[in-house]
C-alpha cells in the first residue's frame, strides 16, 4: 500500500513538472454541494462563475467538486485535485468535519488550503499540519467571546446549550463552556443533534427542563432553525442566541416568526447596508454582489462570501508568488503559502484580516458584529 501511494506521488510530481503544467494557475475547490451542508455549499458553487478568470496576467482554471457533506468524499476529492489535476491551491470544504482530513492531503502535497468552514481547530494550535492551512471564516472563539460578553451584560445568568454533533457545534461548546464562568454565566445543558435530523424536540425539552434565562444554539444553515423552532413552539419566551452560521436568507425564510429576535455575532457582509456608504466593509460587499448578480441574477449570501474572500486572499498572493516560480511547481505552491501568511489589513466580507506565522485566521474583535433578526431581516445591533 505504501509503495502504491509513493507511486502516486511520483506520478503526481511528473504531472506537475510537465511543460503544459505551467500554462495556467489551477485552483481546486471542494464544497458541500449536496447533503446536510448543501445550504452552505450550493451558494459557493454558484460563486465560482463570478470569480476572476485572470490574475497577474495568468489564466485561472477552477476545478470544483462536490464532497456531498462527507469527510471521506472530501478527502478523495482533495487527493484527486492535487494528484490528477495538479492544482496550486485547495479551497474548502464548507464544513469543519470535511475540512479536517483534507488538511492531511494539503500537508502531504505541500499545497496551501483555505478552508470555508468555521472551527478554530482548522488553524489552531499551529503545527506542521496547520502550517499549510488558512481560513476566511472568523474563529469560533472570537465570535463566542463577543456574543457571550453581550449576553453577560444583558443580565443573563443561566444559559442552555444546543449544538450540532460535529466539529462546529463541539468547537463552539468548548469555547462557551470555557468562557461562561469567567463572565458569571452558568451553562445548564449540553444537548446535541445531527445536521441531518428532522426534529430537535427532545433536545429542546431537556433544555426547558433546566429553566435557563437564555439558550445558545450552535448550528449552521437551515438546520439551525430546528432547535429555535422547537423552543418557541413549546412556549419558551427567553432570549435565543445563535452563531454566525445562520447568516443566510434561507434561515429567516424557513424559520419565519420562530427565529425573530435571534441574536448572534457575525460578519460585516450580513449587515453591510447598515454601514456608511464609504465603509471599506460595505465596498467589499458591493463588489461581490455586483459580480455574483451578473452571473446568477440573484444576491449572494454569507456562504458565497466565504469563497469570494478565499479567492481574494489567493488573488493578493499570486503576483508575488509568480516572482518566485511558475504555476504548477512545488516552489510556486510554497510561495503562495508564504504570501498568504503575509497578508495585512485585508478587508474581506468576513472581517479585517492580518495573517502571521502564528495566526492563519487573522481577525480580531473589529470583525465581530452584533446582529439581530428583526422584522425578517438581519440588522446591526446598535
Amino acid at each position: 500500500m505504501k509503495l502504491a501511494l509513493a507511486g502516486l506521488w511520483i506520478v503526481a510530481g511528473a504531472i506537475l513538472m510537465a511543460p503544459n503544467a505551467h500554462a495556467d494557475i489551477k485552483v481546486g475547490i471542494v464544497v458541500s454541494g449536496s447533503g446536510p451542508g448543501s445550504a452552505l455549499g450550493q451558494p459557493q458553487m454558484r460563486t465560482v462563475a463570478a470569480l476572476p478568470k485572470e490574475i497577474g496576467g495568468e489564466k485561472i482554471v477552477y476545478v470544483t467538486l462536490d464532497d456531498e457533506s462527507d469527510p471521506t468524499k472530501g478527502t478523495q476529492n482533495a487527493r484527486r485535485l492535487v494528484i490528477q489535476d495538479g492544482v496550486d491551491i485547495l479551497i474548502g470544504s464548507s464544513l469543519t468535519p470535511v475540512t479536517m482530513p483534507m488538511l492531511d492531503v494539503a500537508v502531504e502535497a505541500k499545497t496551501p488550503i483555505i478552508s470555508l468552514a468555521a472551527a478554530t481547530a482548522i488553524v489552531q494550535p499551529m503545527d506542521d499540519r496547520r502550517r499549510w492551512a488558512f481560513k476566511v471564516v472568523p474563529n469560533d472563539d472570537l465570535m463566542a467571546a463577543a456574543v457571550l460578553k453581550y449576553i453577560a451584560k444583558s443580565g443573563i445568568k443561566t444559559l442552555g446549550y444546543i449544538g450540532v454533533s460535529d466539529g462546529y457545534g463541539e468547537g463552539y461548546y468548548k469555547e462557551v463552556s470555557r468562557l461562561a464562568p469567567t463572565l458569571g454565566l452558568t451553562v445548564t445543558t449540553h444537548e446535541v443533534y445531527a445536521r441531518s435530523d428532522t426534529s430537535a424536540t427532545g433536545q429542546a425539552l431537556k433544555v426547558l427542563g433546566t429553566s435557563p434565562d437564555a439558550v445558545f444554539i450552535a448550528s449552521a444553515g437551515t438546520p439551525a432553525v430546528l432547535p429555535q423552532e422547537a423552543l418557541r413552539e413549546r412556549g419558551y419566551k427567553g432570549k435565543i442566541f445563535q452563531t454566525h452560521g445562520v447568516a443566510s436568507e434561507e434561515f429567516i425564510k424557513l424559520g419565519g416568526a420562530n427565529v425573530e429576535g435571534a441574536v448572534f455575532t457575525g460578519e460585516a457582509f450580513t449587515i453591510a447596508d447598515d454601514l456608511p456608504a464609504n465603509d471599506p466593509f460595505r465596498q467589499v460587499r458591493d463588489e461581490l454582489v455586483s459580480a455574483y448578480e451578473k452571473v446568477n441574477g440573484q444576491k449572494p449570501n454569507i456562504f458565497a462570501a466565504h469563497l469570494w474572500d478565499a479567492v481574494t486572499l489567493f488573488k493578493r498572493a499570486v503576483p508575488n508568488a509568480l516572482k518566485v516560480a511558475k504555476p504548477g511547481t512545488p516552489e510556486f505552491r510554497a510561495a503562495l503559502r508564504d504570501e498568504l501568511e503575509r497578508g495585512k489589513d485585508v478587508y474581506l466580507n468576513n472581517g479585517l484580516s492580518t495573517m502571521s506565522p502564528a495566526d492563519h485566521n487573522g481577525y480580531d474583535e473589529r470583525s465581530a458584529f452584533l446582529i439581530k433578526v428583526e422584522s425578517g431581516k438581519f440588522r446591526l445591533v446598535k
